[in-house]
């Protein structure tokens, strides 16, 4: 065989090892949190490239008519993408767009052998331990050491972290969340949309199960309000008081509030539950306080941000919950023509 021949077979095996490092980043994306369980993307593998597009026909749009939550998720999706090629010896270039109108492509990722020098690697094994934990949580603090490293997670990704410390700030989260929670559950048509997506039916690939939030909701005074997936379905975990005050508290936001924003913000919400998962401790999130417009803008003037807050984080022991479903491969992810050349 000439030199020229075995450039070309080893230029295909190449190409061969570098779509099923992106067949195996999408498979690991689809782990990714998402707003409600919605799980609102689709993964096209190319020869050279692993595009995430936004599923718009699973947007909420009561609770999300921006759909900035919708994004979030995305963004969290392609993080879990780019730690699975770190994982395989692959660096990763992202091209992020955002273009008016929105279009369903947010994200395209190129693998190249460069080294990988991001330490998203060491987050891999973690992908699949992941929860979100609504359960009780204990009163074990969280060492300063884990916040900074979250900190520099969340700044990793081009977002910031802000830790709630002050009585003053953090009895400001727990009223304007208490707030935002009022007004969402007097709304017939958020309630609507909420139960439309807890599910009692195990063969469900989607949605909340009631399998991981508990049986009652009734947070204690000063508490922030963990959101109410109960109404005419009861959960099964125990019933507890909500995030009290003096537990662990993170504010994640970006510096400005466009779309291409809320992607990195999902980026540095994934990475910091990694991180979170990695040392042992668990996490719930609380977004109606970011949900209502008016309760958000309150939160950036009561806490003096300068950042536009995206999710509220609560960090700490708590015993463990179910793992959320997933959707099938087949109904994510789809190969492009070319990649199987």
């Amino acid at each position: 065989m000439t030199r020229s021949g075995r450039l070309a077979v080893l230029g295909r095996q190449d190409s061969q090892l570098s779509v099923e490092a992106l067949r195996r980043a999408a498979v690991r994306a689809v782990l990714a949190p998402s707003v409600h369980n919605t799980q609102p993307w689709q993964f096209v593998i190319g020869p050279e490239t692993l595009e995430i597009h936004a599923d718009y026909g699973r947007q909420l749009h009561v609770l999300d008519p921006t759909g900035r939550q919708l994004i979030i998720s995305c963004g969290c999706a392609l993080l879990n993408a780019r730690v699975s090629l770190a994982a395989t010896g692959y660096s990763a270039t992202v091209q992020r767009f955002h273009a008016e109108g929105w279009p369903d492509l947010l994200a395209e990722i190129t693998p190249s052998d460069e080294q990988d020098r991001t330490g998203l690697a060491a987050l891999d094994p973690v992908l699949g331990l992941r929860r979100t934990n609504r359960r009780e949580f204990t009163a074990d603090p969280v060492p300063d050491q884990l916040i900074d490293l979250l900190v520099d997670a969340a700044a990793r990704e081009g977002a910031r972290l802000f830790a709630i410390r002050t009585a003053e700030h953090r009895h400001s989260v727990a009223r304007l969340s208490r707030r935002a929670d009022a007004v969402q559950n007097a709304d017939p048509a958020y309630r609507a949309e909420l139960q439309a997506w807890v599910r009692t039916d195990p063969h469900y690939a989607d949605g909340v199960s009631a399998a991981t939030f508990p049986a009652a909701n009734h947070p204690a005074e000063g508490a922030v309000a963990m959101r109410d997936y109960g109404g005419e379905v009861a959960g099964t975990l125990p019933a507890h008081t909500g995030a009290s005050t003096p537990g662990c508290l993170l504010l994640l936001g970006t510096d400005d509030d466009r779309p291409i924003s809320w992607l990195r913000a999902g980026e540095a919400l994934e990475r910091v539950w990694l991180e979170v998962t990695r040392a042992g401790f668990a996490m719930s999130l609380f977004t109606q306080v970011v949900e209502l417009p008016s309760t958000r803008e309150s939160l950036r003037d009561e806490l003096g941000l300068t950042m536009y807050p995206h999710v509220l984080l609560r960090v700490g022991r708590a015993p463990a919950t179910p793992l959320s479903r997933r959707r099938k491969l087949v109904e994510v992810i789809r190969q492009s023509p070319q990649a199987h050349e």
